[in-house]
């Protein structure tokens, strides 16, 4: 009995250590902590058993050497070690408590921060028709940021378009920017947001092969990028069409899809890439491995982008290279009024660490204790 008093005594006393400084240092954090993996917290379960196996345990073991009485060991002095000897198995249990917990990932909230920012809500409408496999050629300098162009490949229109458009949103702080593409129908590649970097992630990874890219639906992709705005609490909403062509498909005309972003207060600014001129197009590649370019002319329709953007008090702009289109972009919100929005942030904190930390420093000090100090016999 007074041995199991002993143990449990050590047993809080290493425990008190190896969480002060955990609780001292996120005192508030340990407050509001959650696991991420609760389910892993089903290893503690094995901690009493490693209590008792490190303890009690290790006098059932059977003794390696036989002698004739143990009379002198029970009669003999009995220093401070010997009543230590309990130690280490009690700093591997609590270790492993300790890691047990870490692995299971408790992370705290640490605050819910509001503020009030001014920004507005867009929605970029991107084309992702056939014709967007033009070449539009650039020079290093014409794109924007520190884009280095592989030798011998020549920019799609949407090549550069998504170059100039991870441009705009890297420079952007509390805009909330949503992206449509469309072709003959309309998607939504991302509603508005503020992870800037989840959105320019989904914005390198388009390809024209994702969606049907046979015709172009202008109207659809307008109506599209309005449904998106339509519950805005924004002052300022605005949609930026980038196309290459004419509207030749979809359910809804860009007539009516104009009058619906009027409708919810919209602006539609638009952004013509290339003209009627003929250009090179990529059509497969020669024995040698070459890409080889036809010419062909897609057809636009500029009167229509004018009249969308005149209606909705936006601006139309036609750009015939990459240097004119990243102006173009950054043109649409140099003109626009700002607004206020309350962004909401979620502050999250790991606190693995100040648990992994006193269990791992508990593992090398069992080690220690066990090759010098407390070693038991036999």
């Amino acid at each position: 009995m007074k041995r199991f008093a002993l143990v449990l005594l050590q047993t809080l006393v290493v425990l008190a250590l190896a969480l002060a400084w955990p609780f001292l240092s996120r005192r508030d954090a340990w407050e509001s902590a959650s696991f991420e993996l609760p389910w892993l917290l089903l290893g503690l379960t094995i901690v009493p058993f490693l209590l008792w196996w490190g303890t009690a345990g290790q006098d059932q073991r059977t003794p390696r050497l036989r002698i004739g009485t143990v009379l002198p060991f029970v009669t003999g002095p009995r220093g401070v070690r010997a009543k230590l000897r309990d130690l280490p198995g009690v700093l591997r249990a609590v270790s492993v408590a300790l890691l047990v917990t870490a692995i299971a990932r408790p992370i705290s909230i640490l605050r819910d921060e509001r503020s009030d920012d001014k920004g507005i809500d867009i929605v970029v409408a991107l084309d992702l028709s056939g014709s967007m496999r033009a070449i539009l050629d650039a020079k290093p300098g014409d794109l924007p940021g520190r884009i280095s162009l592989p030798r011998g490949k020549r920019l799609t229109r949407l090549d550069t378009a998504k170059i100039v458009l991870q441009d705009f949103i890297s420079r952007r702080k509390t805009d909330r920017i949503g992206v449509v593409v469309f072709g003959k129908s309309a998607y939504v590649l991302s509603p508005p947001t503020l992870d800037y970097h989840l959105l320019s992630e989904l914005v390198g990874k388009m390809t024209l092969d994702v969606i049907d890219g046979s015709s172009t639906a202008i109207g659809d992709g307008l109506a599209t990028a309005v449904a998106r705005l339509r519950r805005s609490d924004a002052h300022s909403k605005v949609i930026v069409l980038l196309t290459d062509g004419d509207n030749k498909e979809g359910l809804v005309s860009p007539q009516y899809a104009t009058h619906l972003a009027t409708s919810v207060g919209a602006q539609i600014s638009t952004i013509q890439i290339g003209n009627d001129d003929e250009v090179d197009v990529e059509d497969g590649f020669d024995p040698l491995g070459q890409p080889r370019y036809v010419r062909r002319r897609y057809p636009v329709n500029p009167e229509l982008l004018k009249w969308i953007a005149k209606t909705t008090n936006g601006e139309a702009y036609i750009a015939t290279d990459a240097q004119a289109l990243a102006q173009s972009m950054h043109a649409v919100l140099d003109k626009l009024e700002k607004t206020r929005f309350e962004a909401s942030r979620g502050s999250f904190e790991d606190l693995f660490p100040f648990l992994l930390v006193p269990g791992v420093v508990l593992v090398g000090l069992d080690a220690l204790l066990r090759a010098w100090l407390l070693r038991r016999f036999p």
